[in-house]
């Protein structure tokens, strides 16, 4: 968001830049068709998966009935949580919204926005998470097993305190059907930053992630079978928090219909998470740059 006067009050950056900010940040915050649903494991905040949505409403209250976006990109981030190994995903981004009720997003999933008002929302989606494999890491997840890919459902909600200060809240529990079979809660902030102009955006905020016992067991714990067959002590990973961390979006449009969006990020792996005897760290980062089109 940006502005003349205050962030989001220019017409012109409403309408061309606004429309543009979240999906954008959402196509940037997915990247890659591999890893466009693996939220879990990602040192991304979950605000950045939607960064800019309900700016958008309180700056431009008539929302086309269709709003597309396509796009291509690639982000280096770890192969799972607490691993320092790192690789790269590529693939397509997508960001399809009707009327500002249902939409089809690599970064928000197959949803619909259940209630709303001018400065929040909240949305039900489905998500996906690819889980983690043993040949991910074979040094270090020999004889873990894997996290089987699943499906994922997941409530979010979205509050901006008001135009003259647009800091945005972003809660989202999200429920794994299968894979670690868990419970997840995200919190985050983020706001428009100063610096912007009408052809350069940015958002940055810190988020905090906590987990119930059988996620933080299927990631970071040890049973007496993957013990015997790994060599790790037995180790037993409790509820709580689970991570902290900070996040920058930044879009940048080269004209009305082409955009370049890149994302960077730091995590931190707190509580029983940290002291796991799967993880060989317990800060991460994450950076992802795309090409994208809005029609």
């Amino acid at each position: 968001m940006h502005g003349k006067t205050r962030p989001g009050t220019n017409r012109r950056g409403l309408n061309v830049g606004t429309a543009a900010i979240w999906a954008a940040s959402a196509a940037a915050a997915a990247l890659a068709a591999p890893g466009a649903y693996a939220q879990t494991p990602s040192p991304l905040g979950e605000w950045q998966y939607s960064a800019g949505i309900p700016l958008e409403k309180m700056y431009e209250p008539k929302i086309p009935t269709w709003e597309t976006r396509v796009g291509a990109g690639m982000t280096f981030e770890p192969r799972y949580d607490g691993s320092s190994r790192y690789h790269i995903l590529a693939g397509p981004s997508l960001d399809i919204r009707y009327k500002d009720i249902a939409f089809l997003s690599t970064g928000e999933g197959l949803g619909v926005n259940l209630l709303q008002g001018q400065n929040w929302r909240t949305s039900i989606a489905m998500v996906y998470d690819l889980g983690r494999r043993a040949h991910d890491d074979p040094q270090h997840l020999n004889g873990l097993g894997n996290i089987n890919p699943a499906p994922e459902i997941k409530i979010a909600g979205e509050y901006v305190i008001s135009k003259e200060l647009p800091l945005t809240f972003r809660t989202a529990i999200t429920r794994s059907l299968g894979g670690s079979n868990g419970w997840i809660l995200d919190l985050g902030a983020y706001m428009p930053m100063p610096g912007s102009s009408e052809s350069f955006f940015w958002f940055a905020g810190p988020s905090v992630t906590f987990a119930d016992s059988t996620y933080m067991n299927s990631w970071f714990g040890v049973n007496a079978q993957q013990s015997a067959a790994s060599g790790l002590r037995q180790y037993n990973a409790s509820a709580g928090l689970k991570s902290a961390g900070f996040g920058i979006t930044m879009i940048w449009f080269v004209n009305k219909h082409w955009f370049v969006t890149a994302d960077g990020a730091i995590k931190r792996l707190l509580g029983s998470a940290a002291n796991s005897p799967i993880i060989q760290t317990k800060t991460g980062g994450v950076t992802d740059i795309s090409l994208n089109y809005q029609f």
